[in-house]
């Protein structure tokens, strides 16, 4: 079976603010399955792949509704404008994390829980093994949106693949022994 002209097949990309096992809801909107996708802007091949499958989307858009989505000629990857430049502002304004420089950083979404594998294909089911901050491969399908006065293309997310662990962005890792450290008496 073909797959379709939308679906992206990165390469390796790094993944982070991960919600794939649960659903989460961001500024209160409907909780859904997650995970922002760090592609390295030297990855040619996938930044490709995005353009080709977001202007499928906005093709299909169109012979759906019989209308074209508005252009989104200022986004970092044209047509993708919820693909943003890692080395520039959120769309609130703020900078980027330091994780995000020389990246283009794009956020997956999905109603459905997504598959999660490892690198022999095999489920992920220890949650602590596909982190914020692991290598990977996504699948992801991008599709065109009209809704609440925003239109464009966007990207749903299919499943994960985890390649090599990273190190932990946000909250970072305790390490219990810590506690074994000589400290002096207080009380």
């Amino acid at each position: 079976m073909a797959k379709s002209p939308t679906q992206v097949v990165t390469n390796k990309v790094r993944f982070s603010y991960v919600h794939v096992f649960e659903r989460y809801s961001n500024n209160g909107g409907e909780p859904k399955f997650s995970t922002t996708i760090l592609i390295n802007k030297k990855d040619k091949v996938t930044i490709e792949r995005l353009k080709a499958a977001a202007a499928a989307a906005r093709a299909a858009y169109k012979d759906k509704n019989g209308k074209a989505l508005p252009p989104e000629s200022d986004a970092p990857i044209p047509g993708c404008g919820t693909v943003h430049d890692g080395d520039g502002l959120r769309p609130g304004g703020e900078p980027f994390g330091p994780e995000c420089k020389g990246h283009y950083v794009l956020t997956a979404t999905s109603k459905n829980p997504p598959k999660v594998v490892d690198e022999d294909k095999n489920e992920i089911i220890d949650r602590q093994d596909f982190y914020s901050g692991c290598y990977g491969k996504a699948i992801i399908n991008a599709f065109g949106y009209k809704q609440s006065g925003n239109a464009g293309v966007s990207f749903g997310l299919g499943a994960v693949q985890k390649l090599e662990d990273g190190e932990p962005l946000g909250g970072g890792v305790t390490n219990v022994n810590d506690f074994d450290e000589d400290d002096d008496e207080v009380f």
